[in-house]
């Protein structure tokens, strides 16, 4: 029910009318309006209003299904209730009279009346006068442009005979002008005594009084200007978005949809027609598309008759819906063939129409959608078209550009299904693999096998089948994939001049594997690449990523980490140009580990934030997944834990353990690592119970795997499992060629385990060994190796060792390290009755433990503290510190963190000197001499730098 505002005028004239037909004044109105201007509510305002004052009110509602039914407002009006007795006797016989018409005579509407059907009318007519001569009689026709012809005559009769009749006839109609509507409306308006009544739709002012009645002025004033832009100055729409607010709180919702699902049934099928077509089309189209997909224009312009229908009646807003619920609505109403036909219809008018291939596949992809399957062509639809599948390939080409990489799938899946020959099917599967894999790689699997079958024939070019091989290797499946790479290294040797460009993406692939995956390139020669990487030509035809992840994996392979740290930040600075190349989050991925191997972990740790930031601006899972568990591993190698785990966690939960294959190494491994360290062993233990591919431990993220899995077995005291875990490492660096580039500091680790196995002769072999290799200047491998050489030497050998050790864990930006360093360095001078020297170390050590949330460290070092006089004598020598300025503490307080001069400048923005400067006040003042010496808890100052 829809509340009558601004409609007073419109009741006075009725009203003053009534008044005349009390005096046998008849009249007639006719009540026209836009849909949902609420005509059929003033209708029953009215007639309420006359039954007040004792008149008999008669009434008829048209509709549409009884169109064809002779004489059905007649019938309607004569069985209403409230004919008086003397009356109701002679219905019977007119009611008779009626039955007795046949329905062909009035089938046609002509202006040559059959005698039969002037009769009905004349007797109907006299009945109805007769009744008004007893009692004043109002009768209301609601809608009329759906009367049957027959009872269209009736009214016409009637009205002819109303000027000297007690009788106030009152319809209503919709604003229309459609032809076999015009000659009846034509006819009625040419009589005097007929008035025509306008409805418009509600003023602002107007619509905001409506929504205020049913939501209160509160609510009104807070939703009312949503409501109004929704649907605008229409009462029935007003109406139901009021009654969706109060009852969901949220509007638009069902009630506004079925509203405008109602009002749109019962106009013309016309404009039902015309906003379906707008629905399917979307806010980019016109009226004369609109008009063809409706079914071509008819000379009359209807679809644009309609169109300005709609507008008047505000169900949209110049030729567009008011609210995305409003469309959502329409195509909802769709059945699934009406759906489906809809889009197929609107691709092909777009595509004769010369529309973009984005455009015109929407429609292809909705039209599968909507036929409830995965999108992909039927028998008897536009998509077997031959121009279907090259449109759909484009398509996807743009959706690539724009990182949607779902939409990208969805249009190969269908392009796919549609080609006809199998080289072009071929190549179609192998761009979806692609665009699949960057939303779950375990969607893309399932064509892995096909698409080896397609290299086996031929199908496939040098680009596409190193593609597949990386795909295939992802899942470890390693035969198949040594077979595309024979069949690619077969090709590449034959003699063909215009295959440079093959060779030289295969050279680059060789050169990949040896590192990544040496086993594959085991026993074949792998070429070098040019010494300056810098300046590297990339030949025709080649992937420019695939040529960086060459690169990058050479230097890491030839132990080069630190002499191609600036080429491995090139690589990231312009991974956003790249972003669509299926080598980029390989080539990201290995310039993360070149900074990280050069023991730039700062840089590593902004690269590897950027690339997540991106990753998850992007339509792609595998990206976010890959960069989430490259920042965990830069981040368990700076001793942030916390953030470590967020986002190994993170990475695990963006892929399926399906989807990740044997790369669930990197995430699993720097995930053990970081539980091992916090002393969350069940965790550690829990993510070893994951089930792994032997083949995982043929390749780089094996390796990482079985590293982490050996410091479990480390620190839960299973020194004889650790021992063998390192020494596997060992085992297959050797194998590999790899153990002299310095990927891994196994011979520390397993010199570790020797020392938990009391075997100091063994540890100080391998730490020898470790320290006498080349490359091994880094202070990521010698620190730790200086550590564990004072741990197993004469005591007297210790200080300087250890000295050295810390300094260069500060350099490497290690915090686990260099607590493990701090602690030994206590230890050692409390061995020498240093014990303020002592206590300051372990204050130091105890805090960044806790930062961290080390906490296997931290107890220990709790268990030391007690040697040392306990928590109390801890606090010892920070007297000082209250007399620092503001400035002064948050220098000390990152330089305790181990931040470099020059990290602790750009942090806080000042220059190097001014940090050295703060630095000697500050020791002068605490009355030590390095930052070795600086009190633990100044640490608490960091939350204040920010």
């Amino acid at each position: 029910m829809v509340s009558l505002v601004e409609r007073d005028e419109h009741i006075t004239h009725l009203d003053r009318l009534l008044t005349g037909c009390l005096t046998r004044t008849g009249h007639a109105v006719l009540v026209e309006g836009p849909v949902g201007s609420g005509r059929t509510e003033l209708l029953r305002t009215f007639a309420e209003q006359a039954e007040q004052r004792d008149l008999l009110v008669l009434a008829a509602s048209c509709s549409p299904a009884e169109r064809l039914l002779p004489f059905g407002v007649v019938n309607q009006l004569l069985r209403s209730p409230g004919w008086p007795p003397q009356h109701a006797e002679p219905l019977a016989g007119l009611l008779d009279t009626l039955g007795g018409v046949p329905a062909g005579l009035v089938a046609d509407g002509g202006p040559h009346r059959p005698p039969d059907l002037v009769r009905a009318c004349h007797e109907v007519t006299q009945a109805l006068l007769a009744l008004a001569a007893d009692t004043p009689l109002v009768i209301t026709v609601d809608d009329l442009r759906n009367a049957d012809r027959a009872s269209q005559q009736f009214l016409l009769h009637l009205v002819r005979r109303l000027p000297q009749a007690a009788v106030l006839l009152v319809m209503t109609d919709e604003t229309v002008l459609w032809p076999a509507h015009r000659r009846f409306r034509a006819e009625l308006s040419g009589h005097q005594h007929v008035d025509r009544l306008r409805l418009a739709p509600l003023t602002a002012a107007g619509a905001q009084q409506l929504v205020t009645r049913g939501l209160g002025e509160e609510n009104a004033r807070r939703s009312g200007a949503s409501i109004l832009a929704a649907a605008g100055g229409n009462p029935l729409l007003l109406q139901a978005l009021a009654d969706d607010h109060r009852h969901t709180g949220d509007a638009p919702g069902q009630g506004y949809a079925l509203a405008l699902l109602g009002s749109l049934h019962r106009a013309e099928p016309t404009m039902l027609d015309v906003v379906r077509a707008l629905a399917v089309l979307g806010d980019d189209t016109d009226g004369t598309e609109v008009e063809q997909l409706v079914g071509g224009p008819d000379g009359t312009g209807s679809a644009r008759e309609a169109l300005r229908a709609l507008d008047a009646a505000d169900l949209l807003l110049a030729g567009r819906f008011r609210h995305p619920a409003a469309r959502a609505a329409v195509l909802d109403d769709l059945t699934a063939a009406e759906r489906s036909a809809l889009h197929l219809r609107a691709a092909r008018l777009r595509y004769d129409r010369g529309a973009g291939a984005p455009a015109v596949a929407r429609h292809l992809i909705e039209a599968a959608r909507a036929r409830g399957q995965a999108p992909g062509p039927a028998a008897d639809d536009q998509t077997q078209a031959p121009w279907a599948a090259a449109v759909l390939s484009e398509a996807a080409e743009h959706a690539l550009l724009d990182d949607r990489a779902q939409l990208a799938a969805d249009c190969l899946r269908l392009a796919h299904r549609a080609a006809g020959d199998e080289p072009t099917r071929a190549v179609l599967r192998s761009r979806l693999a692609r665009a699949e894999w960057q939303l779950d790689p375990s969607a893309a699997a399932r064509h892995l096998a096909p698409l080896t079958a397609a290299a086996r024939a031929g199908h496939l070019d040098t680009a596409a089948g190193l593609v597949l091989v990386r795909q295939l290797l992802w899942y470890g499946r390693t035969d198949e994939a040594l077979t595309v790479l024979d069949l690619l290294r077969a090709r590449a040797g034959a003699a063909n001049p215009g295959s440079l460009g093959e060779a030289a993406a295969l050279r680059d692939a060789e050169v990949w594997l040896a590192y990544t995956h040496p086993a594959l390139a085991r026993g074949r020669r792998t070429p070098a690449l040019p010494a300056d990487l810098r300046h590297a030509m990339v030949a025709p035809g080649t992937d420019p990523q695939l040529q960086a992840a060459a690169a990058l994996a050479d230097a890491l392979a030839r132990g080069r980490a630190a002499v191609s740290a600036d080429r491995a930040e090139e690589v990231l600075r312009d991974q956003h140009l790249h972003r669509r190349s299926p080598w980029a989050e390989e080539s990201a991925l290995l310039a993360l580990r070149v900074l990280v191997q050069a023991d730039r972990l700062t840089s590593a740790a902004a690269w590897s934030e950027r690339l997540l930031r991106d990753a998850e601006a992007r339509d792609s899972r595998t990206a976010r997944a890959v960069y989430a568990a490259a920042r965990g591993e830069v981040a368990a190698r700076q001793g942030d834990l916390a953030r470590a785990t967020e986002h190994c966690r993170a990475a695990l939960s963006h892929l399926t353990p399906k989807g990740w294959g044997i790369a669930a190494g990197l995430p699993l491994g720097t995930l053990i690592l970081a539980a091992t360290r916090t002393g969350e062993h069940e965790e550690a233990a829990k993510q070893l119970t994951h089930a792994v591919s032997d083949a995982m431990f043929q390749s780089q993220y094996g390796l990482h795997y079985l590293y982490a899995r050996g410091h479990h077995y480390l620190a839960t005291r299973h020194s004889h499992a650790a021992l063998a875990d390192f020494l596997s490492c060992g085992e297959l660096l050797r194998e590999w060629g790899l153990d002299g580039a310095g990927l891994l500091p196994w011979r520390v680790n397993a010199a570790e385990a020797w020392l938990r196995l009391d075997n100091k002769d063994q540890a100080r072999r391998l730490i020898h060994e470790q320290l006498g290799r080349p490359g091994v200047d880094g202070s990521s491998t010698r620190g730790p190796a200086l550590r564990l050489l004072a741990a197993a030497g004469p005591p007297g050998r210790r200080l300087p060792l250890l000295t050295e050790a810390i300094d260069l864990a500060e350099a490497s930006g290690d915090r686990f390290e260099q607590v493990r360093v701090l602690a030994d360095l206590s230890r050692a001078h409390q061995a020498n009755n240093d014990k303020r020297r002592a206590r300051l170390l372990l204050r130091q050590a105890l805090h960044v433990a806790n930062m961290c949330d080390m906490k296997p460290l931290a107890q220990e070092l709790l268990s030391v503290s007690a040697d040392l006089g306990g928590a109390e004598s801890m606090a010892d020598g920070m007297d000082g510190i209250g007399v620092l300025t503001d400035s002064e503490r948050r220098v000390a307080s990152l330089a305790v963190l181990g931040y470099t001069n020059r990290e602790i400048a750009i942090k806080l923005y000042v220059t190097p000197s001014t940090v050295e400067q703060h630095l000697t006040r500050v020791y002068r003042k605490l009355g030590i001499r390095r930052r070795k010496d600086l009190p633990a808890d100044l640490w608490a100052n960091l939350r204040k730098t920010g």
